[in-house]
């Protein structure tokens, strides 16, 4: 089926990924529809070309815009994605990010949809994981409710497919930056750390600043999603059969992250640690063999992410007081 045939849905598509991920389907030409309850998502991050529908995605009324529309793909980035939400109230990071999930899961068999791309996360599947950089066949031992959810979201995932023919792929993601981030996901030390260079504010570092991250830049991880979503995809059972990790393989530092983002915006402000954040995962690094034998790979170091993150920000920051 061509692009100029396909319906596609976006959930959580005035989010920061998702929004540029709706561009991208837009610009191959595809019919696009996102569904969004602007909790956490902005207007503003809207593509001008979608259909937009305000909606929470545990609506029971999703199935009716499913009957009406018929869509082809489901690309499902709506979620409770604060870890620290989910510790102090894990009902309600359940209730988004299971009952939702299901919600959009049944409607999609209902109407016949071939693909759901579910956005997982490598980040905190894993756990504090022995070996790094992390395969996706490693032990799935997440710390956070958050983590469980979106493990869940997997397996039930994997139910739909083998019980009711459900077609699905799984994204887990490492830290995303990029523009239209806010402070709030994986990867929030990026704007953080950009607001507080561009007001001339001190850099606060959680422990020794040693942790590592995986930074991966949202253009990077747009042509991920664009990939998957028509990949031929092998056979197999579990879970790994059908998840991706997504990721650069390189761990960066948060000590690091400062100094380049310092290099960026040609300031070095002052610095000051704090105590280390209780329950903070001390490295995540995300293996990407497995996507990359498919046919992506990253093309944006950290420092021209950063860049483009940065001159993003302050562009913004200018709007905002003219």
């Amino acid at each position: 089926m061509s692009d100029l045939q396909r319906r596609i849905l976006v959930t959580g598509g005035a989010g920061f990924i998702g929004s540029h991920v709706a561009d991208a389907y837009l610009a191959s030409g595809a019919d696009v529809w996102i569904v969004d309850n602007l909790s956490s998502g902005r207007r503003e991050n809207l593509p001008a070309d979608a259909h937009f529908v305000e909606m929470d995605i545990r609506d029971p009324e999703i199935r009716n815009l499913f009957r009406e529309v018929r869509f082809d793909v489901v690309n499902h980035h709506a979620a409770q994605i604060d870890v620290r939400v989910s510790v102090a109230d894990p009902a309600k990071d359940a209730g988004i990010n299971l009952l939702g999930l299901l919600n959009l899961t049944e409607a999609a068999i209902e109407v016949g949809t071939s693909r759901v791309v579910f956005v997982s996360s490598g980040g905190v599947v894993y756990g504090e994981p022995e070996q790094i950089p992390t395969p996706e066949s490693a032990p799935k031992l997440p710390l956070s409710p958050y983590g469980v959810t979106k493990l869940g979201g997997e397996f039930y995932l994997n139910y739909y497919r083998h019980v009711r023919g459900l077609e699905y792929v799984a994204l887990r993601y490492s830290n995303v930056f990029g523009p239209r981030q806010d402070p709030h996901g994986e990867a929030g030390v990026v704007a953080i750390f950009c607001n507080r260079l561009l007001a001339g504010e001190t850099l606060t570092i959680f422990g020794d600043g040693e942790q590592t991250r995986d930074y991966v830049y949202v253009k990077d991880v747009v042509q991920a999603n664009m990939l998957v979503t028509d990949l031929e995809l092998e056979d197999g059972t579990g879970l790994d059969a059908r998840a991706f990790n997504v990721g650069t393989g390189v761990g960066t530092s948060v000590v690091r992250l400062a100094e380049v983002l310092e290099g960026v915006a040609g300031a070095a402000p002052d610095r000051r640690h704090e105590a280390e954040r209780p329950g903070e995962l001390r490295h995540s690094t995300l293996d990407a063999d497995l996507i990359r034998s498919r046919g992506w790979d990253p093309a944006f170091s950290l420092e021209q992410g950063l860049r483009e993150t940065y001159n993003h920000i302050a562009g913004q920051r200018t709007r905002e007081t003219e």
